[in-house]
């Protein structure tokens, strides 16, 4: 794929060499704190690489500071993309380069001829809640509650329960979202036959009661056949709040 640059001059671009694979591994070490037998390996990337995974890398000053990692699968017998990594440099976190990693992705997607892209993320994280639903246009109709078990990362101390989303990589939401870059709907819309499940935006305390809580929600949603279409953070009193909206309609409803 062609290289692109964002606004901080960091150069979006295919990974290829198995030494820029070598900073992956490192990345991996210090984004999310993870024990060398926890890291995807780069003897393991290459082949992937050669086999149709999408490997993007964002790059400053030719050092890497961040990357995007997703591999090809079978889903009900259609060829998708899963994207099992999305890290960035704690430092450079504020250059929306994972927005920029992800719009990437699906231009290497679709070059590929595929139209979905797969992926998880821990619905406790407000930021990645907003890029994936607010800025992407995923939706999800999966929770997985413990779903990489017991791991060495200090991001997992309190479990690693999942929201499965998909993201429709051709579809008029999606591209309609790419170009307005923001959830087209407001948080007053939401009616009362609706489901909204509520997070802090911030969570610096009770960790553990918000897991527990939200995942008898998501759960019981999911299971009664509802899909998490959006998210919205909003002011109540002097804090924000995230929302996910699961609107009335049912999956499978045209």
């Amino acid at each position: 794929m062609p290289s692109m640059s964002s606004p901080a001059t960091i150069v979006i671009r295919d990974i290829e060499t198995l030494a820029e694979m070598r900073e992956v591994e490192q990345l991996q070490r210090e984004i999310w704190g993870v024990e060398d037998l926890e890291v995807y390996p780069a003897l393991a990337l290459k082949p992937q690489k050669e086999l149709g995974a999408i490997l993007i890398g964002a790059f400053a000053e030719g050092r890497l500071v961040g990357f995007v990692f997703g591999f090809p699968g079978i889903l009900n017998g259609e060829t998708i993309i899963h994207s099992d990594m999305l890290g960035i440099s704690v430092a450079y976190r504020s250059n929306n380069l994972g927005y920029l990693l992800k719009r990437a992705q699906r231009e290497a997607a679709l070059a590929l001829g595929i139209k979905r892209m797969t992926w998880t993320f821990d619905p406790l994280q407000s930021r990645n809640a907003h890029l994936n639903f607010s800025k992407l246009g995923v939706i999800a109709d999966r929770y997985y509650v413990d779903y990489y078990g017991v791991t060495s990362s200090f991001l997992h101390r309190f479990g690693t329960d999942r929201l499965w989303v998909t993201w429709l990589l051709d579809s008029e939401r999606v591209k309609s979202r790419l170009e307005q870059n923001a959830s087209p709907r407001a948080d007053a819309l939401i009616g009362a036959e609706d489901i909204v499940i509520e997070i802090p935006c911030e969570i610096t305390s009770n960790h553990e009661h918000w897991r527990v809580t939200t995942r008898e929600a998501f759960t019981t949603a999911i299971d009664a056949g509802y899909v998490v279409e959006e998210f919205y953070v909003v002011e109540r009193g002097s804090e924000k709040v995230g929302r996910y909206f699961l609107p009335q309609r049912r999956k499978g409803a045209k």
